[in-house]
């Protein structure tokens, strides 16, 4: 495994610590950062507009569309930093 798989592996594990829940904006963005670097680019249809939370989620993912898997790992890694002050 390499150095970034292993931080962003670690950095998903420090999310749960945080002494502060992060707000829903922040919780969209960790979660398009994951999914793109886990999963690439955004696939399905997009929910319907009355699942507001499966919306919101697919659309943070599918923002980040064309970003490499690595680029989504470390701008994953740099947003906990952040979000740890």
């Amino acid at each position: 495994m390499s150095e970034r798989v292993d931080r962003f592996e670690q950095a998903g594990e420090e999310i749960k610590t945080l002494p502060e829940r992060p707000d829903d904006q922040a919780l969209l963005k960790l979660y398009g950062l994951f999914k793109q670097a886990t999963e690439g680019d955004a696939t399905g249809g997009r929910p319907g507009m009355l699942d507001f939370v499966g919306r919101a989620k697919y659309d943070a993912w599918a923002k980040l569309k064309g970003l490499s898997n690595d680029e989504a790992m470390q701008s994953y890694i740099d947003f906990v930093e952040e979000l740890k002050g």
